[in-house]
């Protein structure tokens, strides 16, 4: 892998960040090749449906220095025709479908809760996770995303209350809990810590029921 390929912050680059609003955070930095490869995709993304990013590239966004291979994204449930059209653009715009060929495939996949893996053609890293709204939790994410506001774009990302609880109380991975940290230390005067710990019980709950119902 070359050095360029290495997904991650430059710890010399320098940021500045502003909580505009509770919903909104303006950052004006130099993008790096993770962030060009994202807007790359959300700029044709977003022409055919709604979406969400979510999990680590959160915190990378809001300035941590980690490592990563590919970015979560979250969107609705979408029909063939409608998935056939992103597609379709999605190749136009030099992107293939690394765990699928056919749309049909793709499409039957998304259905069942397998994600759908895109990333720029002749590569495989960095790569979009991309999956379909499986759950409440999902659904949450899509309706009270916050939007980050770079230079000359945007992207919207899950709101970071959930991120938070999600990362602490499901993956529970030293890298989320990690993330959880960054994120709570960055936006300490904006995140509400009672509807965190709502959110945890609510996802442990959730995620208990699910164990058993295996």
């Amino acid at each position: 892998m070359k050095n360029n390929e290495i997904v991650e912050r430059d710890s010399k680059k320098r940021e500045k960040m502003k909580f505009v609003s509770k919903t909104c955070i303006q950052i004006d930095r130099i993008l790096s090749n993770l962030d060009k490869f994202a807007i790359d995709f959300v700029t044709v993304l977003k022409k055919h449906t709604k979406y969400v990013i979510v999990s680590g590239y959160v915190s990378i966004l809001l300035g941590r220095s980690r490592a990563t291979e590919d970015i979560d994204i979250i969107i609705p449930e979408i029909g063939l025709a409608k998935l056939k059209s992103l597609l379709k653009d999605l190749k136009e715009n030099g992107f293939y479908c690394i765990n699928a060929e056919k749309d049909e495939d793709i499409y039957k996949n998304l259905r069942e809760g397998i994600s759908a893996r895109f990333a720029k053609k002749e590569k495989v890293i960095p790569n979009i996770e991309l999956k379909q709204s499986k759950n409440r939790f999902d659904d949450l994410s899509l309706s009270k995303k916050i939007v980050i506001k770079l230079p000359e774009t945007e992207l919207f990302v899950s709101n970071l209350e959930l991120q938070i609880a999600y990362k602490e109380a499901v993956l529970k991975s030293p890298k989320d809990r990690e993330d959880a940290r960054h994120i709570k230390r960055i936006a300490k005067e904006y995140i509400d810590n009672k509807l965190i710990q709502s959110y945890k019980e609510q996802l442990n709950e959730f995620y208990f029921k699910t164990k058993q119902k295996r």
